[in-house]
Order: structure tokens, then C-alpha cells, then sequence
């Protein structure tokens, strides 16, 4: 019985350390591996001894306020990361696995440099869903009554027009906004631009794989 919980304890440990790395190949900094994988900081300094290998330095953002005071295209990507975070979760994917593959899908379909961080995307996550070191869930997720489209607001609105919808005003700014043309480009801008990421991304074969080393 004891050998048995020792390879269990050994084969979680190895599954958190497979979850560590990928984080830090994502950009991630020390404090959100920590929080997604239970490892303590000393133990994620000796496994990123390498200064070019390990997980980035600097203030944690925190995504209540950056939310709102946001530009349009990066609330737009936030709602993209969270909605499919949402989707992999409810198909019983680990948590952090789940983070990592709906960022990994993100970072599939950018067109340019990501305008939302690995630290960034796993904040959202946390105020949408009371995860992590999150007590009480600063933001929900709405369906647009016209587009359709899932976006991220504040948990506070219940939104029944679509002028809290990013993807509607996407749409209607596209033809006068260069930034937003170079990002959507007009090829792959359909009445339902969201439902264009979802659908290119939410394939079995895109879905995350959990580590070779997990339990």
C-alpha cells in the first residue's frame, strides 16, 4: 500500500513538472505555474535554473480593470481564450491542461505578435471562474442576442442588446479600422467571426494531449 502511494505521489509529481514546462514554454511567470501546478517556487527555481530557459520575471497582471480599459481586438481575443477554455473544461480536461490548449489554439490563429500573454489568459480564467487564487468571479460569460457570438463582461451586466458585444463592433468597424482589417482579414470575416475561430479550433486533433508523463 505504501509503494503504491509513493508511485502515485511520484507519478503526480512528474505529471506537474510536464505541466510546468509547458507553461514556461508559453511565457508563463513563476507565480502562475505555482498556482496551476502545486509545485512550490523553490522547487520551479531549481527545475529553471537556465535564466534563458525559465518562466519570465515581473509584476502578475490582473485583468479586472485591464478588461475594460482594453482595446477592442483584445477584448475580443480575451473572450476567444476564455470561451474555449470553457469548452475544453466541460469535456473533462484538466484545468490547466485546458488553459494550455485553448492557448495553444490562440496562438495557432494569430495572424501577428499575441496581443494576450500566457499570465494574462490564465488571470481571465481565474476571475471567469473562481479558480486558482480567485475567491469571488469577477466575470461572466454572455451569449450576443444578434451575433450569437460568447463574450467576456463584467459579472455585475446582463447585457440584452449586443453594444456590450465585441465581435459586433468588430464587424461594423472592420471596413474603417486598418488594425482590425490586418487581423481579421476580410477572407475569414463571417457574420459570426467568433464561431470562425471555434470552428477552425474545436477539432479532435487540435484538442490538448495531456503529458506523456501524466498519471
Amino acid at each position: 500500500m505504501k509503494s503504491e502511494r509513493n508511485l502515485l505521489h511520484a507519478q503526480r509529481h512528474i505529471h506537474a513538472l510536464a505541466v510546468a514546462t509547458e507553461c514556461a514554454e508559453l511565457g508563463a511567470r513563476i507565480r502562475t505555474i505555482q498556482l496551476l501546478t502545486g509545485l512550490s517556487a523553490s522547487q520551479l527555481h531549481q527545475l529553471f535554473r537556465h535564466p534563458l530557459g525559465g518562466p519570465r520575471r515581473g509584476r502578475h497582471p490582473d485583468s479586472r480593470e485591464w478588461y475594460h480599459n482594453a482595446n477592442l481586438l483584445c477584448r475580443t481575443e480575451a473572450s476567444i481564450i476564455v470561451v474555449l477554455f470553457r469548452r475544453l473544461a466541460s469535456r473533462g480536461i484538466d484545468p490547466p491542461l485546458a488553459l494550455i490548449g485553448a492557448y495553444r489554439h490562440y496562438l495557432n490563429f494569430c495572424k501577428a505578435q499575441p496581443r494576450i500573454s500566457f499570465d494574462r489568459a490564465f488571470d481571465l480564467v481565474a476571475h471567469t471562474t473562481g479558480r486558482w487564487f480567485v475567491a469571488a468571479r469577477s466575470f461572466s460569460i454572455f451569449t450576443c442576442p444578434t451575433c450569437k457570438s460568447e463574450y467576456l463582461t463584467s459579472l455585475s451586466l446582463a447585457p440584452l442588446t449586443n453594444h456590450e458585444c465585441p465581435f459586433c463592433r468588430l464587424l461594423s468597424r472592420h471596413t474603417k479600422d486598418p488594425r482590425i482589417q490586418a487581423a481579421y482579414p476580410r477572407q475569414t470575416l463571417q457574420r459570426d467571426i467568433q464561431m470562425f475561430w471555434i470552428s477552425a479550433c474545436w477539432s479532435e486533433r487540435l484538442a490538448p494531449h495531456p503529458p506523456s508523463n501524466s498519471p
